[in-house]
């Protein structure tokens, strides 16, 4: 198992982004969350098989119509226990 926090940059908020991230961790049986960030950014932590987690990084990188993703940065963490389901975090 593994577990990658990424952060989503370009047009990203008020598009259905969080939604769509919902959607393909659900797709791929991933768990852990997403949320919009202050700045304009979305983060999301996935966790699961590296491969799975690759493929939905793809699928983000393409977002759902009416986004524009400018960049994904990823970075790789260590497992977290407490991931049971994919959650959509609201501030």
């Amino acid at each position: 198992m593994s577990c990658a926090r990424l952060r989503i940059s370009g047009v990203v908020q008020g598009v259905g982004f969080r939604y769509f991230v919902y959607d393909v961790a659900g797709d791929l049986g991933l768990r852990g969350w997403v949320r919009n960030l202050p700045d304009g950014r979305v983060e999301a932590e996935c966790e699961g098989e590296r491969a799975l987690i690759e493929d939905a990084i793809k699928r983000v990188r393409i977002g759902p119509r009416g986004s524009h993703v400018t960049a994904v940065d990823v970075q790789w963490l260590a497992q977290n226990p407490n991931h049971r389901a994919f959650d959509i975090r609201y501030f």
